[in-house]
């Protein structure tokens, strides 16, 4: 091993020493002469050795190229991230602004100054307090619907349940009032932990999956027509006298950032108009289509009398003129 490695480091001693002398040679040659046999040498042995510094420029110029085009692209990312947040806001300040013009008086914009964290899942403090003519047990209202209740107050901020808060509970009905219920926190495990429960529906009463369901106004607390929540679906129960209705809620943890705090003068006037519920429309086009099925029921029976009548009449043209051929034959 010793004898081949010191016979490769004097091979390329010699190569060193004759590239040298070549270099050496090349520089006193005359220029017409060393021209050309400097493109000879390009060409030929040294043609892999400008191929591969050619090559090896490329990559390096790709790579750096690959770089640009790689924080060019984050920085796009980046950007339309804050763009999608900074949609969402505006979004939702619109809506809020949509909710206070239609509120138009006896209302107090809050915003909530700290996120739910380990313990203070069904509370939020709002930064308005008794100053603004924020009172205890006023509704907390957003652009979706009912958000909870304020439950103390100080001067400057208060401190609000929401409606997955155990203690939660809000007299509801169904959007065209055909039922009625209590309206509490779920209160189960992952995923359904954030839901709604109606409880306390007459049996008799059947809700269907997407049904409207907002505050029915019995109470001091919540004014009548603020949406509480959807129904996903009925819930068993061992009662037999009530059914129990699975809810989605009107408004989600995530759109609680912007809220508006009712004042008692405005929880007293109601809030009629402001969402549109659908409650007078859904029982004017029950009463047109119940007098529709009334008018269809009376014209179709109007249509049998007038049946059984002409059937009647032809048996007793029929037997009238049976009667007559016989007294003719006879």
């Amino acid at each position: 091993m010793a004898t081949a490695a010191r016979s490769y480091s004097r091979r390329d001693t010699i190569l060193l020493v004759g590239c040298v002398i070549l270099a050496l040679l090349a520089q006193v040659l005359p220029e017409r002469t060393r021209d050309p046999l400097a493109a000879t040498l390009r060409h030929t042995v040294l043609a892999p050795l400008v191929a591969l510094q050619r090559d090896a420029e490329l990559t390096h110029r790709a790579w750096l190229t690959r770089e640009d085009r790689v924080a060019a692209r984050d920085s796009v990312v980046l950007r339309s991230m804050a763009l999608d947040a900074v949609r969402q806001d505006n979004d939702h300040l619109r809506a809020l602004l949509g909710l206070g013009a239609r509120l138009q008086w006896g209302f107090v914009p809050a915003e909530v100054l700290q996120g739910r964290g380990v313990g203070e899942e069904y509370t939020v403090a709002l930064s308005a307090g008794s100053r603004a003519g924020v009172r205890e047990f006023s509704p907390v209202i957003a652009p979706g619907g009912l958000v909870g209740m304020v439950k103390t107050v100080d001067p400057t901020m208060s401190i609000a349940i929401v409606w997955s808060h155990p203690d939660f509970r809000v007299s509801a009905m169904s959007a065209d009032g055909s039922a009625f219920g209590i309206v509490a926190a779920h209160g189960s495990a992952e995923p359904e932990r954030y839901l709604l429960e109606m409880r306390g529906v007459p049996v008799r009463t059947l809700l269907k999956p997407g049904t409207l369901i907002v505050s029915s106004g019995l109470g001091s607390t919540f004014p009548q027509g603020i949406p509480v929540g959807t129904v996903l679906g009925e819930m068993k129960t061992s009662e037999l006298w009530a059914r129990t209705y699975l809810l989605r809620p009107a408004v989600l943890p995530s759109d609680m950032t912007s809220v508006m705090v009712l004042r008692p003068e405005r929880v007293a006037s109601g809030v009629n108009g402001v969402w549109q519920t659908g409650i007078h429309v859904d029982s004017a086009v029950k009463t047109v289509v119940a007098a529709g099925e009334a008018l269809e029921r009376a014209a179709h029976a109007a249509a049998q009398a007038d049946s059984v009548r002409m059937d009647s009449l032809r048996a007793l043209r029929a037997d009238s003129a049976s009667r007559q051929d016989s007294v003719v034959h006879r």
